[in-house]
């Protein structure tokens, strides 16, 4: 994933400036906190969570509901919000909203169940596991899905008993506060979850944080580097979903068409900016032709326009920066041996567009094989046979998402659960995160997982419980 610390303009030293990437104009501007305005809210969740931890999974509960109600009713609001900070299309920006309200409702009512106490048999007295909350988790989030990126780590922390400090990426600050304010407004006690409007440079020092006992992060790999370095440094967990260069296993015999339309829905997620976009479609020869053509006719039913408009498929690119470092690692590739198919062309408006676009003949020592092109860009890598195809799938730094497309689902089967390496895989469908499976990959892609039962184990003390039985003395005997 791109860095999220180079996409917002700073007004001033002291503030952030927001602007509309389908434009390029500036919106809103909102003032940043200090670094001690930041080590007193670390403070007082920490306080805030000594008590929260005490309440009944009831009483949480009825507080995540109640969240899910409020981003259904202003679920126009917010997907307008995401619109005009980061260009996602009002009606992904509505599905998003749905996504977390849904999330929040998953975990409200299996929190209790995924924590409940496990017995244990240790060969005598009684023994048992427990989960514990423990604490304040620092959570570091990124923009492409600027709801649901945070609804995803704070209601399974939360309903363990945990407390949250939310450090945003810079350019959707509205994002941030309208989270707090659905959360606060839902009975989230104030200091128990805040949204923290900081530069990147403090961010190290609140991980040192007496106050802070864990993180969590979704960014790019140099971020979850630092924040490892940083957080291992004070013996702090942390969980790190990083960058994915997903890749599709295309076999001899997927229904080709089938396949092409599964393909371009992958890599199209949130207009190409998803680390789980399928972004390497790896096809065995026999069908390479066929695929490529399929492919283009796929992509080219997406077509950008207004993210306002309810019939725009998808909308510009987060920022300039990002559309320009897309289109160079287009032209790279092509410069190195790779064939354009389909767009590749930056088009002379204002704002961050970038068409749909596939390459072919994509090889190692390319951009589009070899990095994370964060945008519309799907690259086609020509394989022998299928052992061929899972080595160039797993020849990548990347192991967060994967995919097998095939008829023959036996195969697609084993492919999936043995052969890839990542921490999802699906057959005949674009990998997606759900509340009820675990999330997150391998390699370069991060550790740890989100969501199901995985997800909210990650930051609980999970507490080992042996209880001895008294013995008692007989009692003496009386002559």
């Amino acid at each position: 994933m791109n860095d999220q610390a180079q996409l917002t303009r700073p007004a001033s030293d002291d503030r952030l400036q927001t602007v509309n990437p389908a434009t390029g104009e500036p919106g809103k501007s909102y003032e940043l906190h200090t670094l001690d305005e930041a080590l007193d809210a670390a403070h007082r969740a920490h306080d805030a969570q000594r008590e929260w931890r005490r309440t009944s999974f009831a009483e949480r509960s009825q507080v995540f509901h109640e969240a899910a109600e409020i981003l259904r009713a202003r679920k126009d609001e917010f997907a307008r919000l995401m619109t005009e900070e980061m260009g996602k299309t009002i009606t992904d920006g509505r599905a998003e909203v749905e996504k977390c309200a849904f999330h929040c409702d998953w975990f409200a009512d299996h929190a209790e169940g995924y924590l409940t106490r496990q017995e244990a048999d240790i060969g005598g007295g009684e023994a048992f596991v427990t989960f514990n909350p423990i604490g304040i988790v620092l959570a570091i989030m990124p923009w492409n899905f600027p709801f649901w990126q945070v609804f995803r780590a704070v209601a399974p922390a939360l309903m363990a008993g945990n407390g949250m400090l939310l450090k945003h990426a810079s350019n959707v600050p509205g994002c941030a506060l309208a989270i707090e304010d659905v959360l606060h407004g839902a009975g989230v006690p104030k200091d128990l979850f805040r949204t923290l409007l900081l530069p990147t440079k403090h961010i190290e020092a609140l991980i040192k944080s007496d106050h802070v006992a864990a993180v969590t992060l979704t960014g790019s790999v140099a971020a979850g580097k630092a924040v490892a370095s940083e957080s291992g440094a004070v013996l702090k967990k942390c969980v790190l979903e990083l960058g994915g260069s997903d890749a599709y296993v295309v076999l001899e015999d997927a229904d080709v068409e089938a396949a092409a339309k599964v393909a371009a829905k992958a890599r199209m997620v949130n207009g190409g900016q998803s680390c789980i976009a399928g972004k390497r479609f790896i096809v065995v020869r026999d069908i390479l032709p066929q695929f490529e053509a399929a492919l283009v006719e796929a992509m080219r039913g997406f077509v950008m326009g207004d993210p306002n408009d309810e019939a725009s498929q998808f909308g510009p690119m987060v920022s300039i920066k990002a559309r320009d470092e897309i289109h160079e690692q287009v032209k790279q590739s092509v410069a190195n041996g790779a064939r354009l198919l389909l767009g590749g062309e930056r088009p002379d408006r204002p704002g961050a567009w970038y068409p749909a676009t596939v390459l072919t003949d994509v090889r190692a020592g390319q951009p589009a094989h070899d990095e994370e092109v964060f945008g519309p860009v799907a690259a086609i890598i020509a394989a022998a046979d299928e052992a061929d195809a899972i080595r160039i799938a797993n020849d990548s730094e990347f192991g967060l998402g994967s995919g097998v497309l095939t008829s023959d689902l036996d195969r697609g089967r084993r492919i999936a659960a043995e052969e890839l390496e990542a921490g999802m895989s699906f057959v005949n469908e674009n990998v997606r995160s759900d509340s009820r499976t675990p999330f997150g990959g391998v390699k370069h892609s991060g550790y740890g997982r989100e969501c199901g039962v995985f997800g909210i184990h990650e930051f609980v003390n999970i507490k080992t419980v042996h209880v001895k039985p008294v013995e008692r003395a007989a009692p003496a005997k009386v002559e």
